[in-house]
Parts: structure tokens; sequence; C-alpha cells
């Protein structure tokens, strides 16, 4: 049973709007279904939307932050609690420690990071938690097409493959979590687009 989600995404908002406006409503989501918010505690961006959401709608969040970041980025006021680590390494332990699964909404270099190590660790059978891309208007195809374009090459092979979990809209993420919906991995469902990546990126 789910009962708290890390959710990696990025400190600023990006350009398109269906960003934040996913944050804000994923955040209410998990309070309407009882689940706590764990994320990095800062109050910029998407990662600020989404806590502002839970905490609005009388959720929980747990904030996880190195001490180095307060003093760059800040916190966001009213995180329900908040938790200093001395460093990157701790932080990203803390994370998975706390939580129960794993979701990445659209972000930078960090969210890509953050989400990569938890498929690695999945891939190697060092941890059984589900992480999962929301692929808010197709934010996260290249990366799902390099994933893809791993496969056909067999250094994700038979030994060394992992459930990779996407959802292409915010309601889709629970069930999917959950297992009451299939997440379906491109060239499975039909989707164009995706396969079209394929062959313009590979």
């Amino acid at each position: 049973m789910i009962k708290r989600i890390c959710v990696y995404c990025g400190s600023g908002p990006g350009t398109n709007p269906a960003f934040v406006a996913a944050a804000r409503q994923f955040g209410k989501i998990l309070v309407l279904n009882g689940i706590e918010l764990v994320w990095g505690a800062g109050k910029y961006g998407i990662m600020g939307e989404i806590a502002r959401s839970v905490l609005q709608n009388g959720g929980s969040a747990t904030g996880v932050i190195p001490e180095f970041l307060i003093r760059k980025e800040g916190t966001l006021e009213g995180t329900t609690h908040l938790i200093v680590t001395k460093d990157m390494h701790e932080r990203k332990q803390k994370f998975w420690e706390l939580s129960d699964a794993f979701v990445a909404l659209p972000g930078g270099v960090g969210t890509l990071e953050e989400t990569v190590e938890q498929m690695t660790w999945i891939q190697i059978g060092r941890s059984k938690k589900s992480m999962l891309l929301a692929n808010i208007e197709g934010f996260w195809d290249p990366l799902i097409c390099l994933l893809e374009h791993m496969r056909r090459l067999e250094f994700i092979r038979p030994g060394l493959e992992f459930n990779q979990l996407v959802a292409n809209q915010v309601d889709e993420i629970l069930p999917i979590l959950n297992g009451t919906l299939v997440s379906k991995r491109p060239g499975m469902n039909g989707n164009g687009h995706l396969a079209a990546e394929l062959g313009r990126h590979f």
C-alpha cells in the first residue's frame, strides 16, 4: 500500500503552463487519496507548486534538503516536516527510506539524475519500489526513446530489465502505481509520435 510518494521535479516552472498545472493537480490527488508527499523542500518552480497544493488541501509534505541548498534556495514555509541532510547523497537516501514509490514530473538535470538512479536501483535488484515518469505534454519522450534505444541494442536486456512506468496524464499516475491501469512501453500502445521520435533520434 502506498502511503508516501516522493516526487522529483524542477525548481523552475518550465515554459509550458501545463507543467505547473500538473503539479497542482497531482498535489490535490495525493491529498484526496491520503498519500503524503516527500519532495526536495524547495519553494520555487514545480517543487514549490506541488507542495503548496498538498498543504493548501490539508495534506502532509515532508521536505528533504541538504544544508547548503537552504542558503541557496530556501525552503517552503509551512512544510509539515523538514529534514536537513549533510549532502545530496544523504538526501537521496532519505528520499528512498521515506517513500513507497517515486514519480518524476518535468525538471532539469537534478530531476533526471534522481530518476535514473532509482531506475538503476530497480534494475540491479536493490529496490522494488516503483519509479514512474509523469510524461506531461510528452516531456519525457526523449528519455523514453533513449531507454528503448538501449533495449534495442541490448544494454537493457533480460536479467537487467526493469518495469518502466509511464503516465501521460496526471490522473493515470496512481492507477498505474497501484496496478489498476497498465503502463505500456512505446510501440505497444499505438503511440505514433514516440515511434517517430525513435526513428528521428536513432
